[in-house]
């Protein structure tokens, strides 16, 4: 793995990264979580600046936990990487004996080395076997969703998770398709929504399978099912004054974030035409930003994949 490793490595860019790191606020004697290790770009900038304090990075991304025992153990700090989903932070937590921590930062979606990586089949601009799964032991891959899943499910994720106009379309081309023949690479997945949506869709802007790319991908690896059980144990593990950090990158987890910050700062889940609170809830955090934080201009310029980025804070109470 040495030689992918160092591809890998060289090829990571942070999104935010220093944005990310006045967000969490970092103390030198602190304990931290950052549940998407990735490339460890983010974790080896929380790691530099810990003296007395602890790292803990989780990946669910085998090459990922590869790439960031690498270069977190060169740092020469105390970190441990995990293989998991973030999701699991309260068990990785038990698990590694922590009972509180001071920070917790999450990037969420597909990160730049696994675009790159063609034959991971994330991506519509490489031919690949249909696969998208972040954690290779998972069963459910893209092959399976495409090939077996009813025109009905397929319009479904289409439309939910790819917000996608063309959603019926799309799926009855696929199913059409895959009656002759089992579907098995991005490139004929991606020339079958291309030409299943009208001309004039397919002129300028975006990739026309970017947004079927993204909801298969989402079904795939249950990304929007884990984000608000996940904050939820996050702020339960966090010490008071600790912050948790998550970057996003479309509508669909962005408004899961807010919603889900939103609830834990308003505490109070009682209906609105109550005219006492009766459930007793208390507010468990405070909101650093009541507007996300967009990517600067001059990141814009370096690293454009960073455009769709917001990054949200807040610290528990």
């Amino acid at each position: 793995m040495g030689e992918e490793t160092k591809k890998i490595e060289f090829s990571h860019r942070s999104v935010l990264l220093y944005e990310c790191m006045d967000g969490l606020d970092i103390k030198p004697d602190g304990i931290y979580v950052d549940g998407t290790a990735g490339g460890a770009g983010h974790s080896s900038e929380i790691a530099r600046r810990l003296e007395s304090g602890r790292l803990i990075a989780i990946d669910q991304d085998e090459t990922a936990v590869a790439v960031a025992t690498q270069r977190l153990n060169a740092l020469g700090k105390n970190t441990t990487v995990v293989r998991s989903n973030f999701s699991n932070i309260a068990r990785v937590c038990e698990e590694l004996g922590v009972d509180a921590i001071d920070g917790v930062l999450l990037d969420l979606g597909v990160s730049s080395y696994q675009l790159d990586t063609a034959d991971r089949g994330f991506s519509y601009s490489a031919d690949a076997p249909l696969d998208m799964r972040m954690d290779n032991r998972n069963s459910l891959t893209a092959y399976e969703v495409v090939n077996n899943y009813s025109t009905e499910q397929l319009k479904k994720i289409l439309f939910e998770y790819g917000e996608e106009r063309y959603a019926p379309a799309i799926a009855s081309a696929i199913v059409k398709h895959r009656e002759k023949a089992p579907i098995k690479t991005t490139g004929e997945l991606s020339d079958i929504i291309k030409y299943a949506i009208p001309p004039s869709a397919r002129e300028g802007g975006h990739h026309p399978a970017k947004r079927s790319f993204q909801a298969i991908r989402i079904e795939v690896n249950a990304e929007l099912d884990v984000i608000e059980p996940a904050i939820r144990a996050a702020v339960e593990r966090l010490n008071k004054g600790g912050r948790i950090a998550i970057i996003t990158f479309h509508s669909l987890e962005d408004r899961i974030v807010k919603q889900t910050f939103a609830s834990l700062a308003s505490g109070c889940t009682c209906p609105k035409d109550f005219p006492v609170c009766v459930c007793g809830n208390k507010p468990k955090v405070r909101l650093v930003t009541r507007k996300p934080i967009l990517p600067s201009k001059e990141e814009l310029e370096e690293n454009p994949r960073s455009r769709s980025a917001k990054l949200r804070v807040a610290e528990k109470i």
